[in-house]
């Protein structure tokens, strides 16, 4: 992993200068010492993301997936124009509350990202950075059209035409925006996949976790974090 920060990091120096909080240098501390501090690699872990495991015993998996069921904690992190069909949710009429829905101001404290419409190349990188850093298991939902084939921004040089191809998508909601109604139904669809243990989206981005970073890199040109952000 250190060879391929090595490797990263004097290809963006070439292309991309990296910002001056993180390049490497020297401090010295209060009783004289000098410390050298490498931000990319004193700041973030270095260990890839790793495989969730199954319990050993299916009975004990099962009531796991079913708290992980009706506890989706929703990252407060507004995409798109989709995260405004998400703020009726909270009122009374819909009340997603009761379905164990509710929304969380850090990726530390979610296990749900919803990415709510229309996604460009900064944007992107963003949501990398915030899903990466919120432990597992973890799902993501694509809302709208754009999440799904860029929608009506389908002809933009700056939009992300299939979401899937940079994150593991655990279900889609279609429409341009969905309704309320629609949301609530694909969170119901998507506690019926985590309840049958089918929602491995986390998994799949650790199995493939090379395939997914080179897709990623491949659109976000001014690359400066390390290959991943836990």
């Amino acid at each position: 992993m250190k060879d391929i920060d090595k490797s990263f990091r004097k290809d963006t120096e070439t292309e991309f200068p990296l910002r001056e909080e993180l390049k490497p240098r020297s401090v010295t501390a209060p009783d004289g010492q000098v410390i050298e501090i490498d931000p990319l690699q004193d700041y973030f872990c270095q260990e890839p993301p790793k495989v969730h495991k199954q319990s050993y015993f299916r009975i004990v998996e099962d009531f796991y997936n079913w708290a992980r069921a009706h506890s989706l904690w929703i990252l407060g992190f507004g995409t798109g124009c989709g995260a405004i069909e998400m703020r009726p949710l909270m009122t009374p009429r819909f009340d997603a509350y009761r379905y164990g829905i509710q929304w969380r101001p850090t990726p530390r404290q979610a296990n749900l990202l919803v990415i709510s419409g229309y996604l460009s190349v900064k944007t992107l990188k963003r949501a990398i950075r915030a899903y990466e850093q919120m432990p597992q298991p973890k799902y993501v939902v694509g809302l709208g059209s754009c999440t799904i084939n860029g929608g009506m921004y389908w002809d933009s040089y700056n939009t992300i035409k299939r979401l899937d191809d940079y994150l593991p998508v655990d279900l889609y909601i279609a429409g341009c925006m969905p309704r309320p109604e629609a949301l609530l139904a694909g969170f119901m669809d998507l506690k019926k996949l985590i309840r049958k243990g089918k929602a491995e989206g986390a998994n799949k981005y650790a199995e493939n976790f090379d395939w997914y970073k080179a897709n990623q890199k491949s659109v976000i040109k001014d690359w400066d974090m390390p290959d991943y952000n836990w």
